[in-house]
């Protein structure tokens, strides 16, 4: 057992913590019972899709599928911060939410207000399924309730959430602390820090991890940021990992500043994270599924195609993509 000097910085008072962070301030009370209340507003509100937003589901599937059949890299969003990956011949499943609702009911709480790129049922079978964090928006157990292949898959988790996972039918899990490393096949993949907290009760706060991830293939190195507020430690991570062809980075849930600024980046910043990492492409994600701040939903999209632009990424090297939309990774 470690002693308390060589106990990391983020294992804290029995759960973990943020690495230092001189940005990071504490919102007033007030801020929040004013945003829980619009909040409560927002869940009323009927919400005009645009038409290019949403890939239907069947001809989503069928792109899936040819591309699994040719062996191709690729990265297919099914919304929020859930993707399914292929790489190296193995698939992936990034936070999976594929369910209706982002809360522990389906009566209350946050509502998807599109479909899941795919239908749990149309998923192909997975060979891991990586979980940043125990979000309702990223790891839904209704989801984790329906999902076939748990016996078989891997299932990769922070610290502290393995036990969760063992509960709900996984018999291959690896929990992982910030810089470990698992082999994947040929996809070396490592649990690397990011700034943000995790919760699921009124006493769980902060007592499992979070994580982002870097996926290195053979041939593409991909990096998942999970949820996570800007911080120096993406520099750090650029220069001892980087660099990477891909950067999946959080561009919505960024209002009010005052409450999400410590644990969501703004479409901007998650561009400047793309830089720190040294990634030649930057995707957004976490956005245009289910409302959970006040900005309008469709904005994040254009203030990042700008902020890329402006960043020195060209329209091949910046990508909005459309929720159940599949790209090869060339």
């Amino acid at each position: 057992m470690q002693g308390e000097k060589d106990t990391p910085y983020h294992h804290h008072n029995g759960g973990f913590r943020n690495l230092p962070n001189p940005e990071v301030s504490k919102p007033g009370r007030k801020t929040y019972l004013s945003f829980i209340f619009r909040m409560m507003r927002y869940s009323r509100e009927v919400v005009d899709i645009p038409d290019d937003h949403v890939i239907p589901q069947d001809t989503a599937v069928e792109i899936v599928k040819k591309l699994i059949a040719e062996g191709q890299d690729f990265m297919t969003w099914l919304g929020q911060a859930c993707f399914l990956m292929q790489i190296d011949g193995k698939t992936f499943l990034t936070d999976p939410y594929l369910s209706s609702h982002a809360s522990p009911s389906t009566i209350a709480g946050p509502k998807r207000f599109v479909e899941p790129g795919l239908r749990i049922e149309d998923l192909p079978d997975i060979d891991y399924l990586v979980l940043s964090h125990n979000h309702y928006d990223h790891l839904d157990a209704r989801t984790l309730k329906e999902l076939s292949g748990k016996t078989e898959m891997t299932a990769i988790v922070p610290l502290q959430l393995g036990r969760y996972m063992e509960k709900r039918g996984f018999h291959k899990v690896i929990e992982m602390d910030w810089w470990d490393s698992f082999q994947a096949g040929p996809v070396t993949l490592r649990a690397l820090p990011c700034q943000h907290w995790s919760k699921r009760t009124p006493f769980d706060r902060n007592r499992s991890l979070w994580a982002s991830f870097a996926f290195e293939g053979t041939r593409k190195k991909v990096y998942f940021t999970g949820d996570t507020g800007y911080a120096p430690l993406f520099k750090d991570i650029g220069e001892d990992y980087g660099p990477f062809d891909y950067a999946l980075v959080g561009i919505g849930a960024y209002e009010p500043q005052e409450i999400m600024k410590n644990h969501h980046t703004t479409p901007e910043e998650g561009v400047q994270i793309a830089r720190d990492v040294n990634a030649s492409t930057v995707v957004g994600m976490h956005w245009g599924t289910v409302r959970l701040t006040d900005e309008p939903l469709f904005e994040p999209p254009g203030r990042f195609l700008q902020a890329a632009e402006s960043a020195g990424y060209d329209a091949d090297n910046a990508w909005v993509m459309s929720i159940g939309e599949s790209r090869p990774l060339l």
